[in-house]
């Protein structure tokens, strides 16, 4: 079989891979499965196709991935408009960003190998334990406002977290390593999302968007900034936890 043959073969792997990963990002986007109420607040889902796809296969497959969901939200904020939707217009904010998501990920999951199993074993005990206290909280909170279906949530998203910790320090001692690069993959994934989007929010309309909140644009940075911190920790969270089961389900040690 001749070298022609192969990539033909293995660029049509990757164009179905785009299009699964990528009609998964649309059916986020279009149904509820897209936010979850998780700790205080919720969390987006829509970026993990794009950070799955950049892990496992590699950064062109994750950035077309992330064009599609880029692509998706432009045209949800012309079909759907409401009064936010301008921001989405501009694709320097609403699909350069989710380009990126699927490029940044695979080059820190890559070429993050240089932790020791000391250092690994404790970053990853620091990052399970602020999870289970943020879902804890979240918990607390709950059951003060009488919400049920978050107490649901967060309580069901504890137990997993927990027995994820535990299953991972059950094992051998170099999965600790992969284990770090996912986690650290999927926050710089969440992140390059979070603060690219809002960040574009800020440059080009910053005191026009806080205005429609009814908050004084003087004070635009740091509403974008509590935006991005409130919803940040949540869709790292859930980040971490969907692409280390997805990975893992399919294959990457």
């Amino acid at each position: 079989m001749n070298n022609k043959v192969l990539m033909r073969r293995f660029d049509a792997h990757k164009i179905a891979i785009v299009g699964i990963m990528g009609a998964l990002t649309i059916v986020l986007g279009s149904t509820p499965l897209g936010f979850i109420p998780i700790g205080v607040t919720g969390a987006t889902t829509m970026h993990i196709p794009v950070i799955t796809s950049s892990i496992l296969f590699g950064p062109a497959v994750g950035s077309l991935v992330g064009l599609i969901f880029g692509v998706f939200s432009m045209m949800k904020g012309i079909l759907n408009p409401t009064p936010f939707s301008f921001v989405v217009l501009n694709p320097l904010v609403s699909v350069l960003p989710r380009i990126l998501i699927g490029i940044f990920p695979y080059y820190v999951y890559s070429y993050l190998n240089h932790v020791g199993l000391k250092k690994a074993k404790i970053a990853l005990s620091i990052f399970w334990l602020a999870i289970l206290g943020y879902l804890g909280h979240g918990i607390f909170t709950a059951i003060q406002a009488g919400n049920t279906m978050s107490i649901w949530v967060n309580s069901g998203l504890f137990i997993l977290v927990a027995a994820m910790a535990l299953l991972e320090f059950s094992k051998l001692a170099d999965s600790y390593q992969a284990s770090l690069d996912k986690v650290i993959a999927a926050i710089v994934g969440t992140l390059t999302n979070t603060v690219g989007f809002l960040g574009g929010v800020y440059l080009f309309y910053g005191e026009r968007y806080v205005s429609l909140m009814g908050v004084d644009p003087a004070n635009a940075g740091k509403t974008i900034l509590g935006i991005g911190i409130v919803n940040g920790i949540p869709e790292c969270i859930i980040a971490i936890i969907l692409v280390m089961a997805i990975t893992k389900a399919l294959g990457r040690k």
